[in-house]
């Protein structure tokens, strides 16, 4: 097997080219979100035939599909030949639409251990030599979120740096080597961010998840899928209450976990693929 730089797409579909290969994977991220892919039927991988359809995490990113959606959407997930999706509630779409099981396997980035995403990790120029709290919201940040968050830096004395911010313009432009960083070195870690939490973890970061604010329709169920796997739905913002419970963070668990799921995710991946 080999990777190729061959791109498919609505006028990129070739028939001679697709039959190459052994396999074709979608996933994982909001792969499979209607308000995304405005139902494209490329994201099921349907220019293959039905045996070469597999998916790996792949994620709706809300919790159920619009009616609009949902007759196209049995077609196309009935159709895949092997199924495996990032949260529960996505498995429960597949459930409720298809009655196929889905399997629920870890999001690729936690495949890779906390020593692996080191290696590729570097500080940027830009990172405080203070300590600092980090924030990375990709929905709209309300003014009581904002408000909260001066309130801790305050107290614990530390600088506010905000990763996903056009007014921190040197932030922003981060790359995904510095952006690991930030997150490793940072004190305590604000985000709404799947991913934020996902690095948290591995990282060991003290971090408050705080639920994405925005136009479309809640993306919080694959945050809670995770967290609840990792055993830290206490982390929602919601539910902490002090600065010693930012802080009163255990991680002696996470190892167990990440590698009973990555078993599981490897056997899935191995099954599919052979």
């Amino acid at each position: 097997m080999y990777e190729t730089k061959y791109k498919i797409s609505k006028e990129n579909i070739h028939a001679e080219d697709i039959s190459k290969f052994k396999a074709f994977v979608t996933g994982s991220d909001q792969v499979w979100n209607p308000f995304y892919i405005n139902g494209s039927s490329l994201y099921f991988l349907t220019f293959a035939i039905k045996e070469k359809r597999i998916s790996y995490a792949a994620s709706f990113g809300i919790s159920s599909i619009p009616d609009i959606y949902k007759a196209s959407y049995k077609k196309y997930l009935s159709e895949m030949n092997y199924l495996s999706v990032r949260e529960e509630q996505g498995a429960k779409i597949i459930k409720d639409i298809t009655s196929r099981n889905a399997q629920v396997v870890l999001d690729p980035t936690m495949l890779l251990t906390r020593e692996n995403w080191r290696e590729i990790s570097k500080a940027s120029n830009e990172k405080p030599k203070i300590p600092y709290l980090l924030t990375y919201f990709l929905g709209n940040v309300p003014q009581d979120t904002l408000t909260r968050i001066e309130e801790i830096a305050n107290e614990r004395k530390l600088k506010i740096v905000n990763l996903a911010s056009l007014k921190d313009t040197k932030y922003y432009s981060a790359d995904p080597g510095e952006f690991i960083d930030f997150i490793d070195s940072a004190d305590v870690f604000c985000t709404d961010s799947f991913h934020g939490v996902v690095f948290s973890i591995l990282l060991e970061t003290p971090f408050i998840v705080f639920e994405r604010q925005g136009k479309l329709p809640s993306m919080n169920s694959r945050i809670e899928t995770l967290l609840s796997k990792f055993k830290f739905s206490s982390r929602v913002a919601k539910n902490i209450t002090s600065i010693n419970q930012i802080y009163n963070i255990d991680y002696s668990h996470v190892d167990e976990i990440l590698s009973s799921e990555r078993d599981k995710s490897y056997t899935y991946l191995k099954e599919s693929l052979k």
